[in-house]
């Protein structure tokens, strides 16, 4: 038997044409089960994630967006098995990738998200001292032995094989080409979430491409080891760019998504050293938004918490809004900034704006989301045509290069100014722009 036939037998892949067991997940999608899929996914740092929100504070804004990083994870595992039942087929694959790689990117598909902890994203994007991230956390929740045990009795694989695989620290060519399908312009992590999320959220946006042409698309590289897809498949990749760009500008920056961020962030920042951060992340949400609101009890950022996670939502209210294309001064001034560096200019444009209106603002009263500069729409997949020749997508999309580098960059990813609810009419947005630029010049760059 040679490797692709090996491959071919892998017993989750063949699951998937007929399993006894399967698990039913949205949208109407069977998740098929061997036994030793199934022993791995009831551990309990892996049912922990049954009651972990998948989009955090997004479900402020969209009510049903409510569902669990679980329920996610086996939405990427499907994908990953429907990644390999294309891939198997391909003589390039099986140059690069043997079946036990190929069991391996199974476990890190389903393990990918262990060690995720409730409103983790945001929280992390702040690089607080004593906040792990949650890439950490995976390897060491991997290697304990309710997990790691499971993974080599069952799959005779060690564990730290698949932390390797999740953190990309491994660069042969067979991890090369893994990694690539579990983090990439096109991989199993996006295709279920984009479509996952958009269906939570009651949007169309992250349903509109064509996951079975793009599936059938899927290729190794003809040189490389990483994904690439044929050329048959580039209308439906241009289609995964664009929702997910649209995703990115009506849900996940919704700009009342961004006012909760922005105040969850301020209320950390100011609690972080009394609260036990490496317990907080063992936590689900319910706890942990209950021992929140304990440690800010009585503190300046009470209402923050409060009206995040009280019993009446109160979210502040923005008042400016600075793009690239419209600022690109005020926007490149902020852009990247520590976080730090934003609470200290938030205080001094409240210090401002107090002089300017004649109404006292306090130090929180004001709030500056500013985004890193980051590419959020990566979209340098290899399109190979019939002739072998390959090109990035970019090269051979006008329309996708456009909506990733200009439309996402330049216009989604704005510096926002949000201020607590009764003072939204007292500052107008020429004002704020003033204040902001003069409190730009008086906030120094470092303590």
């Amino acid at each position: 038997m040679n490797r692709q036939e090996m491959l071919s037998q892998i017993p989750e892949l063949l699951s998937f044409a007929a399993s006894p067991r399967v698990v039913r997940i949205p949208p109407e999608m069977n998740v098929p089960m061997t036994d030793r899929a199934a022993r791995l996914l009831d551990t309990p740092p892996l049912r922990r994630l049954s009651q972990v929100s998948q989009l955090g504070l997004v479900g402020l804004v969209y009510p049903g967006a409510t569902h669990s990083r679980m329920e996610h994870s086996l939405g990427v595992y499907r994908n990953a098995l429907m990644f390999l039942q294309r891939l198997v087929t391909t003589k390039r694959f099986a140059e690069v990738v043997d079946p036990r790689g190929a069991e391996r990117f199974l476990l890190a598909s389903l393990l990918h998200d262990v060690g995720h902890w409730p409103f983790c994203h945001p929280i992390e994007d702040m690089r607080l001292p004593g906040v792990p991230r949650h890439e950490q956390r995976a390897r060491r929740i991997i290697g304990d032995a309710e997990i790691a045990d499971r993974i080599r009795n069952d799959w005779q694989i060690e564990p730290d094989e698949v932390c390797d695989l999740l953190d990309g620290k491994d660069l042969s060519d067979e991890n090369q080409a893994l990694s690539s399908l579990l983090s990439g312009p096109i991989d199993v992590d996006k295709m279920d979430y984009l479509i996952r999320d958009s269906l939570h959220a009651g949007v169309p946006y992250g349903r509109n491409f064509d996951t079975g042409r793009l599936i059938g698309s899927l290729a190794i590289h003809p040189s490389r080891p990483r994904l690439a897809i044929t050329d048959k498949g580039r209308t439906a990749a241009e289609m995964m760019v664009f929702s997910r760009y649209i995703m990115f500008s009506e849900v996940y920056w919704h700009p009342t998504v961004r006012s909760a961020t922005a105040m969850l962030q301020r209320a950390i920042y100011q609690l972080h050293e009394r609260l036990d951060m490496d317990s907080m992340c063992e936590l689900t949400d319910a706890p942990w938004i209950e021992r929140l609101l304990m440690a800010s009890a009585g503190t300046d950022v009470q209402w923050l918490t409060q009206g995040l996670f009280g019993p009446k939502r109160r979210l502040f209210k923005e008042i400016g809004q600075f793009s690239v294309l419209d600022s690109p001064q005020i926007h490149a001034s902020l852009a990247g900034r520590p976080y730090p560096w934003l609470v200290r200019c938030s205080e001094s444009f409240a210090r401002l704006a107090s002089a300017a209106i004649g109404r006292r603002v306090g130090p929180t009263h004001v709030l500056i989301d500013a985004p890193p500069q980051k590419l959020e729409v990566d979209i340098n997949v290899d399109v190979v045509d019939e002739q072998g020749i390959v090109r990035t997508l970019g090269d051979v999309s006008p329309v996708a290069a456009v909506l990733a580098r200009q439309q996402f960059d330049n216009f989604v990813k704005r510096v926002r100014i949000f201020v607590c609810p009764e003072l939204r009419d007292s500052i107008t947005p020429q004002q704020a722009r003033e204040i902001l630029e003069a409190a730009v010049e008086q906030t120094p760059d470092a303590t």
